[in-house]
């Protein structure tokens, strides 16, 4: 089968990154061919063999003209369809795998798709896989900038965007972002996408109450490699690594002074992390020594009060062996057993946070049962996952 993946960026970036080369690099070992589409960039580690890319767009930097251009390419880019088109006509994939691609490459290559189909007379299966809410929110998040949960676009109220200034507290960004969304519904573009992947049934009760993605989502959550077993020596200290931003919860952090922190990040709250004096800021850190730290912590916190989708840091840390103190939010509560492999607590209740972690860092006994229930949780490995995506790719 020949699969053409498509993603803005194609270097390391973040989680849909991660996603993208392990998935393409495992499809590839089962005798598949794969190439890849999205912005040339000096960092790019994967490609197509025609080597046609779009521009590199950087939203924060720039020059004077490219700023002023700029709102018109994230909308519609004559350039990412021409070079999309061509890509297609010289590798003839029987799949295009979308992952991130509005605002850089934009909906435009969904047309691209549409055209080479008829010009070849041959159907392409066109799959998304919703990394955020993207496709229903501007800001893909779901998340207000006064700090407050929001499905408004989602429901079809596009000009909330713009009165929030939702995407980075512009007001010319978010009419952008609005823009884009009301027009693509209009349009009825996303109708194209044949299958919508999910990785949590959270994100799918969402999209599905849209109709053009209702019918169409298929829940699949990420995969992680189960890793090595390890003779760690737990520790007594309660451990956040990630991003330090507001909808993670850094606030519900900074309320529970009665417990120590061990945190590993970095990001905007980084000034606000360092002054709390109930937290040892590591910095931020990857690698083994990432994680010895989520290894020997006696847990681990995702106290987010955003609709998280299937966060990979939880994930992580319970296969390494440590239980999670997680937010009922989002997909959170589809990765940790209550109570077996981590504890559930009210999203933005410090009380109720603090609580929990008290009661695994003050019960060893009970530390010791929840460290051995993650390290005998299965999560899908790529390969069960790829099993799972070659049947909604040939459906």
């Amino acid at each position: 089968m020949k699969i053409l993946m498509v993603n803005k960026f194609l270097y390391p970036n973040g989680g849909s990154e991660t996603y993208i080369f392990r998935l393409g690099e495992h499809l590839q070992s089962l005798g598949h061919e794969v190439q890849y589409f999205g912005m040339e960039h000096p960092d790019r580690i994967v490609g197509n063999r025609e080597e046609l890319y779009t521009e590199n767009m950087d939203f924060h930097g720039g020059n004077r003209l490219s700023k002023l251009t700029y709102p018109f390419k994230t909308i519609y880019s004559s350039d990412a369809k021409r070079k999309m088109l061509a890509v297609l006509e010289a590798f003839r994939p029987d799949v295009v795998h979308l992952n991130n691609f509005n605002y850089q490459l934009t909906p435009s290559i969904i047309y691209a798709v549409k055209k080479y189909e008829k010009k070849a007379r041959k159907t392409i299966k066109l799959v998304y896989t919703a990394h955020d809410y993207q496709l229903v929110c501007p800001n893909h998040m779901m998340y207000d900038t006064s700090g407050n949960l929001c499905e408004k676009c989602a429901e079809g109220s596009h000009t909330a965007c713009i009165k929030g200034r939702c995407i980075h507290g512009s007001f010319a960004k978010s009419a952008v972002g609005a823009a884009e969304a009301a027009l693509y519904s209009a349009l009825g573009t996303y109708k194209h996408i044949d299958a919508v992947i999910c990785c949590s049934e959270f994100m799918k009760s969402r999209l599905d109450k849209n109709d053009i993605f209702s019918g169409k989502t298929v829940t699949l959550r990420n995969f992680i490699d189960k890793p090595e077993k390890k003779d760690v020596r737990k520790e007594n200290y309660v451990l956040y690594f990630g991003r330090y931003n507001r909808e993670k919860g850094i606030e519900t952090i900074a309320g529970a002074k009665g417990i120590d922190f061990v945190c590993a990040g970095a990001g905007p709250m980084e000034d606000y992390v360092n002054s709390l004096p109930n937290v040892k800021n590591l910095g931020f850190k990857t690698g083994e020594e990432l994680e010895m730290l989520i290894r020997r912590a006696k847990c681990t916190v995702y106290p987010s009060i955003w609709y998280e989708n299937c966060p990979f840091s939880v994930m992580e840390s319970i296969v390494y062996g440590t239980p999670v103190v997680g937010a009922d939010i989002g997909g959170i509560p589809e990765l940790i057993r209550d109570g077996e492999t981590g504890l559930l607590f009210e999203s933005g209740n410090t009380q109720a946070f603090e609580n929990a972690v008290n009661r695994i860092i003050k019960d060893d006994k009970k530390a010791m049962q929840m460290a051995q229930n993650c390290l005998n949780t299965e999560f899908d490995n790529v390969n069960r996952y790829c099993e799972r995506l070659l049947k909604i790719y040939a459906e």
